[in-house]
């Protein structure tokens, strides 16, 4: 599927591990919501910058390009198109995303909230799964004033890993921990219970301040979850998933990583660790020696033993992973000088995502973090490459397919993050 605008057939839901050769995967290409970013509105959209789209859309090209040659691509406006033809759906999400935009959320819906609410009712499927992403504008805007956007754009879609995460054979729809990104785990919420027919999870209805994210979820194997414990995922969001399994389970466990508040480079634990491979992991040093700004940070093994939950502190991942029985070598972001670890990790070189175990993809910029992968044996394969079909992925045992990176970067997140995998072998 190379465009949104195809339908294809919802797959099986399941997830139990980074690492399995991927079979389905949900990605949103960006749109014009990041256009309607300010230098006076990037920092309430949760960036640090505003992004130029055309480079933005090359450099996605090439990143989709490698994922649509690997395995069954989904898109979610595409999906969410569909999804509108249901009158009760397209109702729910039409109230939802209002009465939790901006002002409303606070104030409530006016009468003209409601009359709005009618009038993106009338709005064909196409036209309101446009709206819906990419926001609605005040047709008498001034051109002055901060009301230029009647519905504001979800400008972090792109991200689709942040507010679902398939766990297993089940969706946790998260609970986001900021106003500008709720309005994602409607439209994911929708999707997975309505295309997919998925069973969701969601932390806040176990408790309205937990909260969960997906770039801190990451499901190593059928007994395991390794979690990030920080601005975005809280306490009580691991302590939902702890008690979750606990019902569940005879015996499972979770390795939670505490994170650094700031900067923001440090958001999720897939910003400092990810999975290559089953016996081969990305990892930002300073988090393993605990240095740094992870001087204080601590890193717990929750386990699970016949519905009992006890809380182990370990010396740093590796030696929780260990402790589990798994045989696993860092490749350090940024290869082994201290400075270069800490620009690279900036942008996103910790962020790896798995096409399968060893079959991985990340941003060409990170030169010594690639360089680190080659030496690990990880042959580099260029996303142009492989999207003109001079190489094959399939000829290679291990490989990081590389794509570049200078305005998608700039936005907050690599590969991970800009992924949602719903089903691997």
């Amino acid at each position: 599927m190379n465009t949104e605008d195809k339908r294809t057939a919802p797959c099986e839901v399941n997830v139990a591990s980074e690492t399995g050769r991927l079979r389905a995967v949900l990605l949103r290409r960006p749109g014009v919501e990041i256009e309607r970013m300010t230098p006076l509105n990037a920092a309430n959209a949760l960036y640090s910058d505003i992004l130029d789209k055309p480079t933005v859309d090359a450099e996605y090209e090439n990143f989709c390009g490698v994922l649509e040659r690997w395995t069954k691509v989904y898109y979610v406006k595409d999906i969410l198109q569909e999804l509108l033809k249901d009158q009760a759906v397209r109702a729910y999400l039409v109230s939802e995303s209002l009465r939790h935009d901006g002002r409303r959320r606070l104030t409530g819906m006016t009468p003209s909230d409601y009359a709005l609410a009618e009038q993106l009712r009338s709005l064909d499927d196409a036209k309101l799964a446009e709206v819906l992403i990419e926001g609605y504008e005040n047709p008498t805007w001034d051109g002055r004033s901060d009301n230029r956007y009647l519905l504001h754009p979800l400008y972090n879609l792109v991200f689709t890993r942040d507010a679902s995460s398939t766990i297993y054979n089940r969706v946790l729809i998260n609970a986001m921990s900021f106003e500008v990104r709720e309005r994602e785990s409607f439209i994911y919420e929708s999707i997975f219970r309505h295309f997919f027919g998925a069973q969701t999870l969601n932390a806040i209805d176990w408790d309205p301040a937990a909260r969960t994210e997906g770039g801190d979820v990451q499901i190593a194997s059928p007994d395991l979850l390794c979690v990030g414990q920080g601005i975005r995922t809280n306490p009580k969001g691991i302590e939902y998933l702890a008690q979750t399994f606990a019902k569940e389970r005879d015996h499972f466990n979770i390795l939670v990583q505490e994170l650094p508040m700031k900067p923001e480079s440090f958001i999720h634990l897939d910003m400092v660790f990810t999975f290559l491979s089953q016996h081969h992991c990305m990892a930002f040093e300073p988090m393993l020696r605990k240095e740094g700004i992870f001087a204080d940070k601590d890193t717990t093994l929750i386990k699970i033993d016949n519905g009992q939950i006890s809380y182990h502190r370990v010396g740093n991942m590796l030696d929780g992973l260990r402790q589990l029985g798994w045989d696993i070598e860092p490749v350090l972001c940024g290869g082994s000088d201290p400075w270069v670890q800490l620009r690279e990790q900036w942008h996103s070189g910790a962020n790896f995502f798995a096409l399968g175990d060893g079959k991985v993809m990340g941003y060409r910029r990170n030169t010594h973090t690639v360089d680190a992968l080659d030496k690990a044996g990880f042959s580099v394969l260029n996303a142009e490459d492989i999207i003109a079909e001079r190489v094959k992925m399939e000829d290679y045992e291990r490989f990081v397919a590389v794509f570049p990176g200078s305005e998608l970067p700039r936005a907050g997140g690599g590969a991970r993050c800009m992924t949602m995998p719903i089903w691997r072998d």
